[in-house]
Parts: structure tokens; sequence; C-alpha cells
């Protein structure tokens, strides 16, 4: 009896642990950045007034939001109709969005034959080809993302641009550097690995009497991909596309190195904000309009997973 007691109670406190680290690290902080968010802005220290307010006799303190931060966001939305109007945010929004899923879309592509090959090889040749997956984690973030200004500088120096000239194939040296391309590339090669390894962990568990019944039935090697390895391999795909989605739509480092703040992206607008402009509500409303915004597609994954009776 005391056994089964101290079992059961056991599971009770470990299954609090992953509840207790989502209130630490994410209700509680997001509580925090929404509570800004709902703040006026004042020139102070912190640069806001807390929309509550104590006042004497109370027990409990008043609640006066200031929505202005949220209405110059739809400010911006109404301005869409207009010609010339002031559309900095929802510009940093699409840019975000548009390079997130355009980083997401390269990265299956490149990804999923990457991820097959690993799971089909032998194990030896699998673990080392799984050792250079996770090889440029090795370096630091930042040291990468300078190494590929290095390659991609637009003068002569570059090493790409000094390739193709000492080829013959240009005249003059290529803008690589500070565009929207030198972004996409760089996010590409820092996520591509969030892709491989999810999908590596799905296809490795593919049960392959399913690939050998479907050749000996006289399938053709596409349609058996298309029929049985890409259906079964969904989880795999949601599971990376979210995992290279939710964090490069947030992302600051690499437009601000890759793109010469040519490229406006949401994080470069929050950093702004929170930082020379000291607009800590229209920030954090910035901040929690994005967190929304990323919500949406962790929940339809969780709603695909209770459908599929996982």
């Amino acid at each position: 009896m005391n056994r089964r007691f101290f079992l059961l109670r056991g599971r009770f406190w470990v299954g609090c642990v992953p509840w207790a680290w989502m209130l630490v690290f994410f209700v509680l902080p997001f509580a925090l950045i929404a509570n800004v968010s709902l703040s006026t802005p004042e020139l102070s220290v912190p640069p806001y007034v807390s929309p509550l307010h104590a006042e004497p006799g109370r027990a409990l303190p008043e609640f006066r939001p200031d929505l202005a931060s949220y209405g110059r966001l739809g400010d911006e939305l109404r301005a869409l109709r207009e010609d010339g109007g002031e559309r900095q945010y929802l510009q940093a929004y699409g840019n975000s969005l548009l390079l997130a899923g355009l980083t997401t879309l390269c990265c299956l592509l490149i990804g999923y034959p990457f991820a097959y090959h690993i799971a089909r090889s032998r194990e030896p040749t699998r673990n080392t080809l799984l050792m250079l997956v996770m090889l440029p984690f090795w370096t630091s973030f930042l040291l990468r993302v300078y190494a590929w200004m290095v390659l991609l500088d637009s003068s002569e120096l570059g090493l790409i641009n000094h390739a193709l000239l000492a080829l013959g194939l240009i005249d003059a040296p290529l803008q690589l550097l500070y565009n929207s391309g030198a972004v996409l590339v760089g996010m590409i090669y820092s996520y591509l690995p969030f892709m491989v390894l999810p999908l590596y962990a799905n296809l490795v568990k593919l049960d392959v009497r399913l690939l050998e019944a479907a050749g000996d039935l006289g399938a053709r090697p596409w349609t058996t991909f298309v029929a049985i390895t890409l259906p079964l391999s969904q989880r795999g795909i949601i599971a990376g596309a979210m995992l290279v989605f939710i964090p490069a739509v947030g992302e600051f480092v690499i437009p601000d190195l890759l793109g010469g703040g040519d490229v406006l992206m949401i994080g470069r607008k929050i950093w702004d904000d929170f930082g020379p402009n000291q607009d800590w509500p229209m920030a954090a409303a910035v901040a929690v309009i994005m967190v929304l915004l990323l919500i949406a597609p962790i929940m339809l994954f969780y709603r695909h997973g209770r459908e599929n009776g996982s």
C-alpha cells in the first residue's frame, strides 16, 4: 500500500515538472510583457506607468489599461487602404512571416532527402552523418554568421565574388550581402539541423516492409514515396516545420548582420523600441501579437495530433 502510494505521488510530482516549467518560463514572462503592453509610456525608469494603480483604502489595485500601442497597430491596418501611410510594423511582420516561411520550405526541401538518406544508411555511416548534422553547433552561432559575411562580401575580397571573378564568370562583384537573399541563405544554413533531426527521428522508425510490399506489388519508387513514405512522415514534417518557423519569425541576429538594416524584421523593431526609442509598451504590444500569431500553428499541430490519436 505504501509503495503504491509513493509511486503515485512520485508520478504526480514528475508530471508537475513540465507544467511548472511552462508556468515559470512562459506564462509568467508573457503575463509581464502583456502588462507592459497595456501600460502608458513615461519618461522615467522604467519608461512606462503600469496599468495597475494602487489606490489608498483599497485592498486590490485598480486596472486601467492603455490600449494606445495596440491602437497604433490598428492604425497601420487601416492605413493599408491609403497610399503612402506609415506601415513599418506591418512591413516588419510581413517580412518576418515571408522569410520564415521561405526558410521553412527550403529547409524541408533540402532536409528531407538528407534525413531520408541518413535513416536508410548503415548504422556506422548513420552515426557519422548525424554527427555532421550537429557539427555546426560545436561552434559559436555568431562565428557562423560572421563566416557567411566573409563568404558573401560584395567586394572583390568576398570569397564567392573572388572565385567568380577568377573563373571569368562575372566582370564585376555581385551584391551578395545586405539584402533579403543573404538573410535567407543565413537562416536556411542556421535552421537546417532543426528540420533534419525530427525528420530523421520519424523516418528511421518507418517500417521498410511496407516499402518492400509496395515494390512487390509493382509500385514505382515515386508512387511508393508519395503513397507511403510521405504520409507516414507527416508528423516529422510538422515537427520540423514548427522548430524552424517559430524561431525564424523572431530572428534578430541574422537579419541585422547579413541584411545590414535594409531587411526590416519584427525582431529588429522590438529591439529598437526596447532600446533607442524607449517605447516599451509598443515593443511589448508587438511581442504579444507575435506570440499570438505563433500560438496558432502550435494549436493546429496539437489538434492534428489529437485527431490522429497520438
